[in-house]
């Protein structure tokens, strides 16, 4: 995840950088700072959680981590209280650089609607299985059809490593996979703006996660695993 997000640098006008109270600047937090001043981009430090300190402690705060880093802004706040989150999104789009219009005004993503509804149903299914199943799980869009103008059927397959894990993810008579299905459902059709008859099943492909051939497949990206 370390890398995924230092690549993610290479691809970005401006930096917010997230932390908590403290005047303990440890190894990760100068690891973190060489990478960001190597950026050369704005970076905006925004000390969260500061509805747990006193007032009077922020400015040590502030003090400590501005001998770190030249920092573009520096906002303390509290995400709980909603304090000065208003000045963070502000202070984000004031060094975002004008660029040109890629899409239409009424084009939402650019991803194609099989990845969404495949990261829809992925997401439920996550949310649904808690800690029960690591996130090792895929969805795989085997068939997404229109039956008429109104009605659009999808046959998808969440793809799980262990045998163990089929059974949780199915669940006692169907009732997991039933569940996962009904919460996917309105969200899909709410995207799609029609009718869903959605139709899911679960397989095992131990180790898919090392097949590049697999995780390209399923649409993800080998780097990122």
């Amino acid at each position: 995840m370390v890398t995924v997000a230092e690549r993610t640098l290479q691809d970005v006008d401006v930096i917010v950088w997230l932390v908590e109270p403290s005047t303990f600047i440890g190894a990760g937090e100068q690891h973190i700072a060489e990478q960001l001043r190597k950026s050369n981009l704005p970076v905006i430090l925004v000390i969260n959680k500061t509805d747990t300190v006193k007032k009077e402690e922020v400015l040590l705060f502030i003090d400590a981590y501005r001998k770190l880093l030249d920092f573009a802004e520096i906002i303390p706040a509290s995400a709980l209280h909603g304090d000065n989150t208003d000045t963070i999104i502000d202070m984000i789009f004031k060094y975002l650089p004008y660029g040109p219009q890629f899409y239409d005004e009424d084009t939402v993503t650019d991803q194609p609607e099989r990845q969404i509804v495949a990261e829809l149903i992925r997401e439920k299914a996550l949310r649904s299985l808690n800690e029960e199943v690591p996130h090792g799980i895929a969805v795989s869009i085997d068939q997404m059809k229109a039956r008429n103008s109104r009605l659009i059927d999808i046959d998808a397959t969440i793809i799980c490593e262990r045998d163990s894990h089929k059974g949780i993810i199915i669940g006692k008579q169907g009732a997991m996979l039933k569940k996962i299905g009904s919460q996917a459902r309105p969200e899909i059709e709410d995207m799609l703006g029609k009718k869903v008859n959605l139709k899911l099943w679960v397989k095992v492909k131990k180790d898919w996660r090392d097949s590049d051939f697999l995780i390209k497949n399923f649409g993800y990206d080998k780097k990122e695993y």
